[in-house]
């Protein structure tokens, strides 16, 4: 009986020797490249996530507003990609009369003054609205960006237009339409940008993403519930040190919470999603099981330094200055304002 604990004990302990060196992440190469944060919305106002659903309205949920930018707004987005946002994640949506916004909602009675859906409405009468004039931190009591945004709906060509060279976009479809994604590569080549030379990528439902695989297969197009298998199938079974199918050459997300649960992470786990050309994504903590990007500058620290993938976050307006310092070109008014709105947002918690 003590031989068979004895050769059981060392079958044990081999096992976990062989698990241990598979999946070391200080024995696979170091990665090369610095951390490439995606700005969700490019600049907006934050909100109380408590309870939101998809159709939730959060115009009038927001936190008092620390700064000048709304959502999917050409200065929004200028000033993230300033700050030093690797992707800015933009909204699309078709018009009446076949032309394309970059909006959230699917309709304009939470945030603007116009009622009914964004798809039953002409550019001309959405270029009309106010998009500010929903937006609220105390419960209708003021309301600080009435007026301010009257014809500020952009255009994608808009948006396309107010480009650099290498800034680039993070395109999501609200929709499953297929044809949407049609309608974006139209625009595309009216507008003479390549999506693939210019490090555009998109996510969203499986219809347009798939139909955008099919326009430019060399793009990195990704949806949530592929990204979401992956990361159950590696948690499951990247012990092995085989990366699972679901993962090789897809999206896989990272929650900042259960970065504990990958195997060889972050080196081993980078190297072997490299090598298949798929891409990491460091989340914010799952909370309620949905997915939401860091909303505090100080989550950046819990990331590993050799961590070279993306990092999505919801505040860019802090998080991006305490990663690039460099591009940080905030006045002093602004940082200010910045660090007390942060101290309000902790002693929530």
């Amino acid at each position: 009986m003590k031989k068979y604990a004895l050769w059981g004990g060392m079958a044990f302990a081999l096992a976990v020797l062989i698990l241990s060196v598979t999946n070391a992440s200080w024995l696979a190469p170091d990665p090369k490249g610095a951390p490439k944060l995606i700005a969700h919305r490019g600049l907006y106002q934050i909100y109380d996530k408590t309870g939101v659903g998809r159709d939730t309205c959060t115009a009038d949920r927001i936190y008092a507003p620390y700064h000048g930018y709304l959502e999917n707004t050409v200065p929004s987005i200028k000033r993230a990609q300033k700050l030093g946002a690797w992707l800015v994640e933009v909204d699309i949506a078709p018009t009446k009369d076949d032309e394309l916004v970059v909006w959230h909602d699917w309709t304009l009675d939470c945030r603007t003054d116009g009622t009914g859906n964004v798809r039953d409405a002409t550019l001309e009468e959405l270029k009309a609205l106010d998009i500010g004039y929903g937006y609220t931190a105390d419960r209708g009591g003021t309301y600080p960006f009435r007026g301010k945004f009257v014809g500020a709906m952009p255009t994608f060509e808009e948006v396309v237009k107010a480009q650099r060279i290498n800034d680039r976009l993070m395109i999501n479809f609200k929709s499953k339409d297929p044809s949407e994604a049609d309608l974006l590569a139209g625009k595309f080549k009216e507008l003479g940008r390549d999506p693939v030379k210019s490090g555009d990528a998109f996510y969203g439902h499986t219809g347009p993403i798939n139909r955008i695989r099919e326009l430019f297969p060399d793009a990195w197009a990704w949806n949530q519930q592929e990204a979401r298998a992956c990361s159950e199938d590696y948690v499951k079974f990247g012990w092995s040190g085989i990366l699972p199918d679901s993962c090789r050459g897809k999206t896989m997300l990272v929650p900042l919470n259960y970065q504990w649960a990958f195997w060889g992470w972050p080196n081993r786990l980078i190297a072997r999603m490299e090598e298949y050309g798929g891409k990491v994504i460091v989340i914010g903590p799952v909370e309620e099981n949905l997915p939401r990007g860091l909303t505090l500058p100080e989550q950046l620290t819990e990331i590993p330094a050799s961590f070279n993938g993306y990092v999505w976050v919801e505040d860019g307006f802090t998080a991006m200055p305490a990663l690039f310092p460099s591009f940080d070109d905030r006045t002093q008014e602004e940082i200010d304002a910045a660090q007390s709105a942060l101290e309000r947002r902790r002693n929530r918690k």
